[in-house]
């Protein structure tokens, strides 16, 4: 699929071209507006992502434009302009959706692959087959007899050009001007190359029959299927229906769907990080700009000149600081974006509050990126929360993350005002910071406290220091549980949520085993404000009874531990019928191949590489929990 994408924030362009490459979509980027319309008229572009705002043709006259010469193309508007007659004159002006800076990624994509599958009558929301092979277009993902195929972005691209035009021959230089960027200046052998390396993994996979067909002097095509592959179809009709009894072959396809994933998703991840690198980098250049129009404006005049780029600038920094995770700082650019408007600039007073928003903005990259969340669900009941800390924005942000999900939220921002909002109306729960600013006194002394005489009062500690120590001394004091700031907000009310809601008697059972008696303490913090019973073992000579015991649904083992290593744990657990669909997750302070290929040949779902980041730990948990549900699930209705 080939996209345009029309923006003039180079940090817009290198986010979204990379998320975009990541999920194999082929993308062309153009810095205004008349360019935009030269590579439209010229390239049969699937889609156009196009932002609002664009020096020498706006995207809402490009839009119309477009639409007045008879293109039929899909078009996804984006703006920073969020009010609705904006978002009303794009779509009348032709524009097929929209998506408001600072753009969720998810959401993004999610959208583009909606306008995909609708945009045009050749496309289609179900697989693509052919023979045993099988494309999913929305996930990218290639299987061939129900076995994951690892193919390069071109070689996918190649392969869903020939599945979409099954009758069409393409010739090298279309296929050039289809799949590679404009950026990109490859031969015609580069085609030749791809095709020959699809090939090769098709076989590779247990094709006999060659998928593409050269037709010598003009290209290359789908070929027709044989005309006895109605008996191969009849054979597949039959594999499927057995499909989901084969749970051992559905799972390894699963993992390997799961890797796959997992590679795109860190592939955005690492863009997201380099580009948010970049934009610190190139951040004091904007800051400068706005320094200097402040200086003009309290000087009593402002170029107008200057005044447009302050402006311009803000506006760019609307969107990149949100789609970088940073929406505070989004929020602030937004007010002064506001402020260096025309109508707005010289009105009295708005000088100090430019400087006031600027030191805001100043401190945003002091601040870890907030991570995609999922809303906070409804809780059953209303639960007042004491949050016990003197960072506003963090404040801020669990308001608005608790906005409509049954929690009222107070704010103490010392220990002493804690005290005294406790003993004049108790909270259902305390969300505890160690440090204050205002103050000598730490948080760890009020836990104490609260644990001797409020014990019913349960109390999560979070804090965005990440020592050892403070989580040892947190969970001897007797925290409910250890929670680092770095995790979005509303996976904290979550895990508050989980603490409060005694209801829920299907609690998972988790059994740790590690010889190191500290670390067993610190994984039983993180791991019980999820709402999981945990089991944790020092002394590996009792794994045996410990297991049967506890019968847990998952279970966590070290590698290197007296007397059993984990490894041999996990090929007796995988030896014992009753045990071998357990879910083993391994944690590793080794990074070897062949130490990973040993945990995996043992039997290992995952692993989790020593230091434990917090946050990993417990995606990868749930998510093999949420398997072997799932599978329990299948099993319960095929019997």
């Amino acid at each position: 699929m080939k996209i345009l994408l029309v923006e003039d924030d180079t940090i817009t362009i290198n986010l979204l071209t990379q998320s975009l490459n990541a999920h194999n979509y082929n993308v062309n980027a153009a810095t205004d507006g008349e360019t935009a319309l030269h590579l439209a008229r010229a390239y049969d572009y699937d889609l156009i992502v196009l932002d609002v705002m664009i020096p020498k043709l706006d995207g809402i006259s490009l839009c119309r434009k477009l639409r007045s010469s008879g293109c039929k193309m899909p078009i996804l508007l984006l703006t920073a302009l969020d009010s609705s007659s904006n978002l009303v004159e794009g779509l009348e002006a032709g524009a097929d959706d929209y998506v408001v800076k600072p753009f969720n990624l998810k959401e993004l994509i999610a959208r583009i692959r909606a306008l995909l599958r609708r945009g045009k009558a050749s496309l289609s929301s179900t697989n693509l087959t052919w023979e045993k092979l099988e494309v999913n277009p929305d996930t990218t993902e290639v299987t061939y007899a129900e076995k994951m195929l690892h193919l390069t972005p071109k070689e996918y691209n190649l392969l869903e050009l020939f599945l979409r035009n099954p009758r069409r021959i393409f010739s090298r230089s279309a296929m050039l001007d289809r799949i590679w960027s404009s950026g990109e200046f490859p031969q015609e052998e580069a085609v030749t190359a791809h095709i020959k390396g699809l090939r090769h993994k098709l076989k590779a996979a247990g094709m006999t029959v060659d998928l593409v067909e050269t037709v010598y002097g003009l290209g290359y095509r789908l070929k027709s299927l044989p005309e006895d592959m109605e008996n191969q179809k009849v054979l597949q009709e039959t594999a499927e229906t057995t499909r989901s009894q084969e749970s051992l072959s559905a799972e390894s396809s699963g993992q390997n769907q799961e890797l796959n994933n997992e590679e795109r998703h860190l592939k955005v991840l690492s863009a997201i990080a380099q580009i948010r690198e970049k934009l610190k980098v190139d951040f004091s250049e904007k800051v400068s700009i706005f320094d200097r129009a402040i200086a003009q404006l309290k000087s009593g005049s402002l170029e107008g000149e200057l005044r447009r780029e302050a402006q311009e600038q803000a506006h760019k920094l609307v969107g990149s600081l949100g789609t970088l995770g940073l929406p505070k700082g989004s929020e602030v650019a937004r007010k002064i974006e506001h402020l260096f408007k025309a109508e707005n600039v010289l009105k009295p007073g708005n000088a100090e509050l430019m400087e006031e928003f600027l030191d805001l903005l100043k401190q945003v990259f002091d601040r870890p990126p907030e991570p995609e969340t999922e809303p906070v669900a409804q809780v059953v009941q209303q639960y007042r929360i004491l949050i016990v800390d003197d960072d506003t924005l963090q404040s801020d942000r669990l308001k608005i993350a608790a906005s409509g999900s049954g929690f009222e939220i107070e704010v103490a921002n010392s220990p002493q005002s804690a005290r005294n909002a406790i003993s004049q109306r108790p909270p259902d729960a305390i969300l505890l910071d160690l440090t204050f600013s205002r103050t000598q006194e730490n948080g760890l002394n009020l836990l104490a406290e609260l644990r001797s005489e409020k014990p019913e009062i349960p109390v999560m500690v979070f804090s965005g220091h990440n020592q050892l120590s403070d989580r040892i001394e947190v969970a001897r004091l007797g925290a409910s549980g250890f929670l680092h700031k770095s995790i979005p907000a509303a996976d904290i009310l979550k895990a508050v949520a989980q603490l409060l809601d005694h209801t829920d008697s299907t609690e998972a059972k988790v059994m740790v085993v590690d010889d190191d008696v500290h670390l067993l303490a610190v994984l039983k913090v993180i791991l019980q404000p999820w709402g999981f019973q945990v089991t944790t073992l020092d002394n590996p000579e009792k794994f045996w009874d410990v297991l049967e015991t506890t019968c847990p649904d998952l279970l966590i083992l070290d590698v290197e531990m007296p007397g059993y290593n984990g490894i041999e744990l996990c090929l007796a657990v995988r030896n014992d019928l009753r045990w071998s669909k357990l879910p083993v997750l391994f944690l590793t302070a080794h990074s070897e191949s062949e130490i990973v290929r040993q945990m995996f040949v043992a039997g290992a779902d995952d692993y989790v590489n020593k230091p434990i980041v917090e946050p990993e730990l417990i995606a990868r948990l749930l998510n093999r929990l949420e398997r072997s549900q799932l599978r329990h699930r299948l099993s319960l209705t095929q019997g």
